[in-house]
C-alpha cells in the first residue's frame, strides 16, 4: 500500500503514514496500489487500474466493521446487504423473515451472522475487493 499524500510505502494496518504524517488513505496525489502520481479529481489509476474513488473514501466507501456488526446483530432483516448495496439479497432477506411470520427468521439470521463474522475476518483490501468493487452479495 502506497501513501496517497506522499506516494511512500505503508504497512496496510498505519494508521498515519511514517514519511509525511498524514493519513493514508486522506489524500489523492498517489495511487494506492503502485504509488504512481494521480491528479486530484482522477477516478483510475493510468498505470495499474486500480479504482482512486473508493480508496479514496469519496462517499462510496463501506465500512467492513458496520457491515460485519449489521450482519451479526441485524442480519435476519439483510441489513447488512441494504448498507453494501445488494438491495434484491436484502430485499430476498427481509421478505423470507416477514413473510413467514419470523418463523425462517433463525436460519436467515444465522446467514447474517456468517457472513458478518466473515466481513470481519477479511483485511480491509480483501473486504473492499470482494465485496464492496467484485459486488460479491452472498458469503
Amino acid at each position: 500500500m502506497f501513501c496517497r499524500n506522499c506516494g511512500k510505502e505503508v504497512q496496510p494496518q498505519a494508521v498515519a503514514c511514517p514519511g509525511c504524517g498524514v493519513p493514508p488513505g486522506a489524500e489523492k496525489k498517489f495511487c494506492p496500489n503502485c504509488g504512481t502520481a494521480t491528479q486530484p479529481a482522477q477516478v483510475v489509476c493510468t498505470k495499474c487500474g486500480t479504482t482512486l474513488a473508493a480508496a479514496a473514501g469519496g462517499g462510496g466507501a463501506k465500512s467492513k466493521v458496520v457491515a460485519g456488526l449489521l450482519g451479526i446483530l441485524l442480519g435476519s432483516l439483510g441489513i447488512h446487504k441494504f448498507y453494501l448495496g445488494y438491495t434484491k439479497e436484502g430485499v430476498i432477506m427481509l421478505v423470507v423473515s416477514v413473510v413467514t411470520c419470523g418463523f425462517a427468521a433463525g436460519i436467515v439470521g444465522i446467514i447474517g451472522l456468517v457472513e458478518g463474522i466473515m466481513y470481519l475476518t477479511k483485511t480491509d483490501e480483501d473486504f473492499e475487493k470482494t465485496y464492496v468493487q467484485g459486488r460479491k452479495p452472498w458469503f
